[in-house]
């Protein structure tokens, strides 16, 4: 059977490391059909949301949300957004379609995004806190410039690896590693900082750069057997539990009405049309929302049969 649309964490407690396993099927797949992407760019998608799901899982807080973020204005790629709650993913992509044609088949990052950065910020739900870091586009992958900010932003040790592939039918399957070196240090005691050239990090790195792209986007190979595969001669290996993974756009007509009825009436009389809808876009599931200006001053259910049907581009 498939193993897909689940994260699977571990830990090595003997070397002090952790590590996520991720692999993406039916959950991605529904999220890049909702635009008509080109190969690259959908390529592109398939890693970002790889990504989300490594580092949006290694969160504590159930309700806490992971988003990246990339804008340039010189670039092929405009924007890519993408965030991780509780399991869900959700992203898109805007870029240029012109000038992506005259680009060769799999073009590189930097002629996709040229100078551009990758923000990452990490939103905690429970207290409120916020954590950003933004890294420099400057490697040949999405998965390079997200190691690159654990080691600047957080100093913390950590190796990714994504692989995305097809399978039989043409589907998008994408799997990715990510694997941290912790603080050593007994409970109770101030925590030792991290050594980039700690050799427990550069035995568990070693052993995890071995882990091929293939293997990781086969949904016939369990994550277990990976964990087993790269770390089966340790000590001891505990594997948490298991996190599923779905689609997880969070618009909804009534959540589009609340925000809407936050504006005055004068505002939204402006931005509705000739026939006083005010029809929002959403730009991760590409559903359209139209809603009539008026009726957000009635009570709610007033006049519902006027309200035109949601609509997908």
């Amino acid at each position: 059977m498939a193993d897909l649309d689940r994260v699977l964490g571990f830990t090595i407690p003997g070397r002090h490391a952790r590590g996520r396993m991720v692999r993406l099927g039916p959950a991605m797949q529904a999220i890049l059909a909702a635009h008509d992407y080109p190969p690259a760019i959908e390529a592109l998608l398939a890693e970002a949301l790889t990504l989300c799901a490594l580092m949006g899982a290694t969160l504590k807080d159930e309700k806490g949300q992971l988003t990246m973020q990339s804008r340039s204005e010189t670039g092929v790629v405009t924007l890519l957004v993408c965030d991780y709650r509780g399991g869900e993913l959700r992203g898109y992509i805007e870029y240029d379609a012109e000038r992506l044609a005259e680009m060769p088949e799999a073009p590189t990052l930097f002629a996709l995004f040229g100078q551009g950065y990758l923000a990452i910020t990490f939103d905690l739900a429970t207290t409120g806190e916020r954590y950003q870091g933004i890294v420099p586009l400057d490697g040949d992958t999405l998965a390079a410039a997200a190691q690159s900010y654990f080691a600047q932003s957080e100093q913390i040790p950590t190796l990714v690896r994504v692989g995305v592939n097809r399978d039989a039918a043409g589907q998008r399957i994408a799997g990715g590693l990510l694997l941290q070196h912790l603080p050593e240090g007994e409970e109770g005691r101030e925590r030792l900082h991290t050594r980039l050239d700690h050799p427990e990090w550069e035995h568990v790195a070693a052993l995890g750069q071995t882990m091929g792209a293939d293997e990781l986007a086969d949904a016939a190979l369990p994550l277990e057997t990976l964990v087993w595969r790269l770390f089966n001669e340790e000590e001891e290996v505990r594997v948490l539990a298991s996190t599923p993974i779905g689609r997880g756009c969070r618009c909804t007509a009534e959540h589009i009405r609340g925000v809407l009825a936050k504006f005055g009436v004068a505002e939204r009389r402006e931005m509705a049309d000739e026939r006083g809808v005010i029809e929002v876009d959403c730009a991760f599931c590409a559903v359209k929302f139209p809603v009539f200006a008026e009726d957000l001053t009635m009570a709610d259910g007033a006049q519902a049969d006027r309200h035109p049907a949601i609509t997908r581009r």
